[in-house]
């Protein structure tokens, strides 16, 4: 990456096959002599300040060279001028071109149908523009090997085509448009998808429990749609098996939380195992990865890649009812939990407490009665837990990770008592938590000092790579202090183990 400034100048030369100038200070229009290079085959100008409008007759000079050639030889197979400031239409690419990106710009109008001329696309990302109009009929249609259709964050309209043809697609991303109608069924035919994101639409339907039958999906996004009814009639014996990510949250779902897909969510019954990595991928001449938004700790947070290893299920917002089944205890992987603002009824299950990765739990504004299970304390991680606005009784747990939640963590249930609320147990005056934890911590961080000798010729490799990674590039703060954090804990348990 460089810091080049100014504008791109005019080629007098059309021999041109590579050009590469992204993640730089420029700006201005593009060159039109740039369209009339008669070799080009990668052109990559993303992550400039590049503005102005690039037309529908851009790319159709390609055929009509200004150079010496009669005729000019449609080879531009790699396009990418994302993250600008460029306006106008979506210009319409030559068929031979095989990625295409321009999302983070300014494009407006509709989507034209001519795009579907290049059948040898592998990637089409028209993502975070203001597009409108409805989608192309033949989107679902056109290219076999398309592998990523992401045109999240635009301003879509009209139902979803059907996908017949397009049997690699593996990324699905149309969150945050204005879709409606229902989620065709069609995309059965599409066996290697691992990315729906259709969160942000108004999208109708009954819950798509043909889904099930898609063997590598991984990640499901059907939040804030217009779906309805009961969850959790698998027609399959084993479904949805490599599902890491699942959010149906502010829909209209009744019934009972779906116990039956719990117990077959395999991959989130994996707990971590150390490995870290994205869900990305490198196509012809570009690199692809995927984002979300998630509503982690109480904040919608948009995460620019999505660690591997995450997983969390977020049901909140429906008119889910009956109690939380005690082998939800099983998917150890969660980073996640959320059933809130639904009607659900009896006890916290103490099962919780298997959740060891467990980052944020929040049950408010249901029908839970009881105690809070003291185990929930043995969760290490937990950062965030709201338990608000429910029927729950008795003392808080103390220690650990309680000792650091507040009042609105609780408030609306006035049969629980104990710090930090004002409400004494027992008619006992409460103290705030002993000072040991805090304490031990110090002692730890002294001792740290002190073995970190022994251990720096083990780690320094690691935690140099580690370093490097942590600071490139477009990291999410979250993983960074994630990913520290459990170094820490890690160690320090070695430490008191040797102390045992």
């Amino acid at each position: 990456m460089n810091q080049f400034t100014g504008s791109i100048n005019e080629f007098h030369s059309c021999s041109l096959e590579f050009l590469y100038l992204n993640q730089n200070r420029l700006h201005g229009h593009i060159p039109r002599s740039l369209f009339q290079q008669v070799n080009l085959l990668v052109l990559d100008l993303s992550s400039n300040s590049l503005s102005g409008v690039v037309g529908f007759d851009q790319f159709s000079k390609l055929n009509k060279s200004s150079c010496r050639t009669r005729e000019f030889p449609n080879s531009l197979l790699a396009l990418d001028i994302s993250d600008n400031q460029l306006q106008g239409l979506v210009p319409i690419p030559p068929p031979s071109l095989i990625s295409f990106s321009m999302s983070n710009n300014q494009l407006t109008g509709n989507i034209p149908s001519q795009i579907c001329n290049a059948s040898s696309l592998e990637v089409l990302d028209l993502s975070n523009n203001t597009l409108n109009g409805s989608l192309p009929r033949c989107l679902g249609n056109f290219s076999e090997n398309l592998s990523v259709l992401d045109l999240q964050n635009n301003r879509l309209q009209g139902m979803i085509p059907i996908f017949a043809k397009v049997k690699s697609l593996r990324i699905l991303n149309f969150y945050n448009n204005q879709l409606e109608g229902p989620l065709p069924q069609s995309l059965l035919t599409c066996k290697k998808l691992e990315v729906l994101n259709v969160g942000n639409n108004k999208i109708n339907g009954s819950f798509p429990n043909w889904l099930e039958s898609l063997p590598e999906l991984q990640l499901l996004i059907l939040r804030s749609n217009r779906f309805y009814g009961p969850v959790g009639d698998p027609t399959t014996r084993f479904p949805f098996q490599k599902l890491r990510i699942m959010d149906l949250s502010n829909n209209n779902f009744t019934g009972h939380l779906p116990r039956k897909y719990f117990e077959s969510l395999s991959a989130m019954m994996e707990s971590y195992a150390g490995e870290f990595g994205y869900m990305e991928d490198y196509f012809f001449f570009y690199y692809y990865a995927d984002s979300i938004m998630v509503d982690m700790k109480g904040v919608y947070i948009k995460l620019e890649k999505i660690p591997k290893f995450f997983a969390f299920i977020d049901l909140s917002r429906n008119q889910f009812l009956g109690e939380i089944p005690n082998l939800i205890g099983r998917l150890k992987s969660l980073q996640g939990l959320n059933f809130s603002h639904n009607e659900l009824s009896g006890s916290i299950p103490p099962s919780l407490r298997n959740l060891s990765n467990l980052e944020w739990l929040d049950l408010s504004s249901n029908l839970l009665v009881g105690a809070i299970p003291e185990q929930l304390a043995d969760l290490t991680f937990l950062e965030f837990l709201k338990l608000s606005h429910n029927k729950l009784v008795g003392p808080i747990p103390h220690g650990k990770q309680f000792n650091t939640f507040e009042n609105d963590s609780y408030i609306g249930n006035s049969g629980l008592c104990g710090f930090p609320l004002s409400k004494t147990c027992n008619n006992e005056q409460e103290q705030p938590p002993s000072t040991t934890n805090v304490q031990q911590a110090e002692d730890d961080r002294f001792e740290w000092k002190f073995v970190w000798m022994g251990y720096i010729s083990g780690l320094v490799i690691g935690l140099s790579i580690g370093y490097i990674v942590l600071s490139s590039g477009k990291f999410d703060h979250w993983f960074s202090q994630w990913a520290v954090r459990r170094m820490w804990y890690k160690l320090n348990a070695r430490l008191r183990g040797r102390r045992n």
